[in-house]
C-alpha cells in the first residue's frame, strides 16, 4: 500500500517552475528595453548643424542693409510730414486770430455804406429832417445786428436801482423822491455780451436826503464807482 505525498509537497515541487517562467519573462523584456534606443534615436546618431558659407552671409547682410535703408526713409518721410503738418496748423491758428473778426466787420461795413449815403444826401439836399432820420435808422439797424449776430445787447438803466456790476456813478444827486438809489439819467448806455456786462453805463444817480434810506455800503459803492 503507497502512501498518499502530502498537498504542500506538490506545492513544493511546482514553485520552482513558476519561478523559472517569472525569470525568463523578465530577463526577456530587460533584453528588449535595452536594444531599443530612447526617444527612438540611436545612441550612435547626433544632430549636425548646417554649416553656413560665406556666399550666404555675405545675401544676408545685403538684405538687412536693403531693408535697414528703407526704414530709414520711411522715417525721413514721417518726420517730414509731421513737420509740414506742425506749420500747417501754426499758419492756420495765427490766420484765425488775425482773421477772427472778418464776420463782425462783414456786417460792419455795409453800415458805413448806408452812412455814407445818407451823408452825400444831406449834402445834396441840405434837408436835416431827411438826414436825421437817415442816420437814426443806421442806427437802429447796426444794433440790431449786432443783438442778433453777436449777442451784444444794449440795456436801459434809468429808473433802475443803482448796481455797481453795470453802473458807474459819476455823478449823484440829493433829492427826497427817492428812498433808494435810483439812476436819474443814463449818460453812456451799458452793453452785455452774452450774459456778461461788457461795458456799464455811466448813470448819475439819486442820494435820497432821508437819513437812513441808503445803506452806508450802498453809498460806499457809489463813491466808488465815481
Amino acid at each position: 500500500m503507497s502512501k498518499r505525498k502530502p498537498k504542500d509537497a506538490d506545492k513544493k515541487v511546482a514553485a520552482p517552475e513558476m519561478d523559472e517562467q517569472t525569470i525568463d519573462v523578465e530577463e526577456k523584456q530587460e533584453a528588449e528595453t535595452a536594444d531599443t534606443p530612447a526617444s527612438g534615436i540611436s545612441n550612435d546618431d547626433h544632430v549636425e548643424e548646417p554649416e553656413i558659407g560665406a556666399g550666404e552671409l555675405q545675401e544676408q547682410s545685403r538684405e538687412l542693409a536693403e531693408e535697414n535703408s528703407c526704414l530709414k526713409d520711411q522715417l525721413l518721410r514721417k518726420t517730414a510730414d509731421f513737420e509740414n503738418f506742425r506749420k500747417r496748423m501754426l499758419r492756420e491758428k495765427e490766420d484765425g486770430i488775425r482773421y477772427a473778426n472778418s464776420a463782425l466787420l462783414m456786417d460792419i461795413v455795409p453800415i458805413i455804406d448806408d452812412f455814407e449815403r445818407a451823408i452825400q444826401a444831406a449834402a445834396e439836399s441840405e434837408d436835416f429832417h431827411s438826414f436825421h432820420e437817415g442816420v437814426a435808422m443806421i442806427e437802429k439797424q447796426m444794433v440790431s445786428i449786432l443783438e442778433r449776430n453777436w449777442s451784444l445787447k444794449r440795456f436801459v438803466s434809468l429808473g433802475e436801482e443803482f448796481d455797481p456790476e453795470k453802473h458807474q456813478a459819476i455823478a449823484m444827486e440829493e433829492t427826497d423822491k427817492y428812498e433808494t438809489a435810483i439812476i436819474l439819467e443814463d449818460y453812456q448806455k451799458g452793453y452785455y455780451l452774452q450774459d456778461r456786462v461788457l461795458r456799464p453805463s455811466k448813470v448819475k444817480v439819486a442820494k435820497p436826503i432821508s437819513p437812513g434810506k441808503i445803506s452806508d455800503k450802498t453809498e460806499s459803492e457809489i463813491k466808488r464807482s465815481e
